[in-house]
This record gives structure tokens, sequence and C-alpha cells, in this order.
């Protein structure tokens, strides 16, 4: 279970670097902005410095979760070494940040069920992973 727990962890990091780009670096291109529900060029002009900062955000979760798997399967996945708990912990936090994120979300409003159960599936399947190997 803490291998599967690890890969859940590694695939929604990547999916939030995914979600960084978008967000960061490719938000002012249509099929970006259309995906996110904004009306038009000028809105996504409007909201550039947000989506900006919000990639961010998805980033750092990304890097945390993925740092967490490398540190707790480099020190024996359910090992109870400082480095095991570290990784442990970090990717617990990590994965627990983004689907508190998904959970927000969807608070948010009804059309923002599907981006919030892709948002927070894999986090949620990596929690669970992880408490049920320890």
């Amino acid at each position: 279970m803490a291998i599967a727990g690890i890969v859940v962890a590694v695939l929604a990091a990547v999916l939030h670097v995914v979600i960084f780009t978008m967000e960061s670096v490719l938000w002012t291109r249509p099929p970006v902005w259309q995906r996110f529900g904004v009306a038009d060029q000028a809105a996504a002009e409007t909201t550039r410095s947000m989506a900006y900062n919000q990639g961010f955000y998805n980033l750092f979760l990304a890097v945390g979760a993925a740092l967490g798997a490398v540190l707790y399967g480099a020190a024996g996945a359910g090992g109870d070494t400082p480095m095991a708990v570290a990784g442990y912990t970090l990717m617990l936090f990590s994965l627990g940040s983004m689907l508190a994120a998904a959970v927000v979300l969807v608070t948010t409003g009804a059309r923002y069920l599907r981006p919030a159960a892709v948002q927070g599936t894999l986090p949620l399947i990596g929690i669970v992973l992880l408490l049920v190997a320890r």
C-alpha cells in the first residue's frame, strides 16, 4: 500500500504541475482560459496576475508531494526513520492541502464540481492509501 500511495502522490504532483503550467504560463491562450470558464480574452488579461499567483500555489503543493514521496521512498516506505516520517508527513500535508483546495472549489458553485473532482480525487486516494499503509 505504501508504494501505491507514493505513486498516487506523484501523480497528484504531476497533475498540479500541469495546473501550474496552465495558470502561470499559458493563461492568456484561449483554450486555457476557456477551460477555466473565463468569458473572453479581456477577462483573461484582467485575471492574469491572479491566475499566475494561483498557479504557483499549485506548483508548491506539487513540490511538497513529490519531495515527500522521494524522502519516504528513499527511506524505505513504511519505516520509522526521521527521513521516512518527514516524507510521510510532507506527502500527507501536501495531499491534504490539495484535497482541501478541491473542497473549497466545490463551495464556490455546482459548476465547479467536475474540476474539483479532477483536482481532489488523486489526493484523496493518496491519503487513504498512505493511512492504510501505516
